[in-house]
């Protein structure tokens, strides 16, 4: 007997794309269901509930009160989840995550061409594959509100910089969506500003009146302190090293911040060149999609382009290599594949996938083993993501190339001979 696919009618409709998500839903509720009845909570929630009852129980106000490794607006989702108390703390959390995204999925879907139904199951794919490091971290609830704020901002320039600018002050990478943004949306840019500086101002004046305004800024500090963690993809060379004994690598455990750092050898070297070369970087795409739209390219695959080159920048340049990162990646691919020609963007997409998966396999399923047992196919794993990061990195500037060199030879043969 023959497998058939589902027909295009039956596989490019709304109520296909919403039977996947209740199942990869389902799938996520089904794990998460020893953790719900015997009231627990799964990865870093633990964190996030010990942080808002600190808040409503004791008064002490991450961000506000005292310097946090979030942006203050982290705390707001926090407290969102502890409304059916701390003993059902995880099914509140898992009713925020998925809410959120199905929002997302609804904005992907909202054009109804095939790439858009493609880039929802395509999404909802990838949100499975990365597992508990979706539905376990604050970054699952940034993402989809990232990929809403992408799909509207040419048409919606202030909603989306609401969303984007409150994604930003839960966790700081959709800020580089907003640069993306800011340089391609050429009539919003006026009113991406002013509802990036209003709601900043806002947060500024809870935190000033009912706190230390300092605070505000405590997260940049915070993770600047941080070092090499073990599987940020410039970690790699100094992971090897510690696994093969050479030149003085060892891991480190920080239990402070809960985090695998990388040390001895050249990590303190390379940790303190991360945040210049972050930022010189993530200046140079800036100039680098200036230049693509100055020369004609396309805006809305321009605005695509960048955002992925941005965002795979925060991660490639990034000191903390924690594995919600690969969300931020994921989030600006689906979007990719509704703003840009999906066939395209085949490349990212399927290397996206695989990264997902090897991301999954390493943490949490054979971390220990790489951490305590320093387990070289475990290391081989890393690596393998690592690379495919820095692969898709290196295909937004290549596709930013092309879009400029597509628009110039469009130019020129509009132009009439001889002008």
């Amino acid at each position: 007997m023959r497998i058939r696919p589902p027909r295009p009618e039956t596989r490019n409709s709304a109520r296909s794309v919403w039977l996947f998500f209740a199942l990869v839903h389902a799938g996520f509720l089904a794990r998460l269901l020893p953790f719900i009845i015997g009231g627990g909570v799964l990865s870093d929630v633990r964190f996030y509930r010990q942080w808002a009852y600190q808040a409503l129980d004791d008064g002490v106000w991450q961000g506000i009160d005292t310097a946090w490794v979030y942006p203050v607006g982290g705390l707001a989702p926090m407290l969102v989840a502890a409304l059916f108390g701390p003993y059902l703390y995880q099914l509140a959390w898992f009713v925020l995550f998925a809410g959120l995204n199905a929002v997302g999925v609804a904005a992907l879907i909202r054009r109804g061409t095939p790439s858009s139904f493609t880039a929802a199951y395509w999404w909802l794919a990838a949100t499975a594959l990365l597992g508990p490091v979706a539905v376990g971290r604050i970054d699952g609830l940034t993402a989809p509100l990232v990929i809403t704020a992408l799909l509207i901002v040419a048409a919606r320039p202030f909603a989306a910089s609401l969303l984007l600018s409150a994604a930003t002050w839960m966790k700081v990478w959709p800020a580089a969506v907003v640069l993306a943004a800011l340089v391609v949306v050429r009539g919003g840019r006026l009113r991406i500003l002013a509802a990036g500086a209003a709601l900043t101002a806002g947060i500024a004046v809870v935190v000033a009146v009912f706190g230390d305004v300092r605070n505000l800024t405590g997260f940049l500090s915070a993770q600047g302190a941080r070092g090499m963690q073990l599987e940020a993809p410039l970690s790699t060379p100094g992971v090897w090293q510690a696994i093969t004994g050479t030149s003085g690598a060892y891991f480190f455990e920080d239990e402070v911040i809960n985090t695998m750092e990388v040390r001895g050898a050249l990590s303190g070297l390379v940790g303190d060149l991360m945040s210049p070369l972050l930022a010189l970087t993530l200046l140079l795409v800036a100039v680098f999609l200036a230049i693509a739209l100055h020369r004609g390219a396309e805006p809305s695959a321009l605005l695509a382009t960048g955002s992925l080159a941005l965002v795979s920048t925060l991660v490639v340049f990034n000191k903390v290599g924690s594995p919600q990162f690969m969300l931020w990646i994921t989030a600006t691919i689906a979007a990719g594949l509704v703003l840009d020609r999906a066939a395209e963007w085949r490349y990212p997409a399927i290397a996206m996938l695989a990264t997902a998966a090897l991301t999954t396999l390493v943490y949490p399923v054979f971390y220990d083993a790489l951490r305590y047992d320093l387990a070289p196919a475990v290391a081989v794993l890393l690596t393998l993501r690592n690379l495919l990061v820095v692969s898709i990195f290196g295909w937004s500037l290549v596709r930013l190339g092309r879009l400029t060199a597509r628009a110039r030879s469009a130019a020129a043969a509009a132009s009439p001979r001889g002008a």
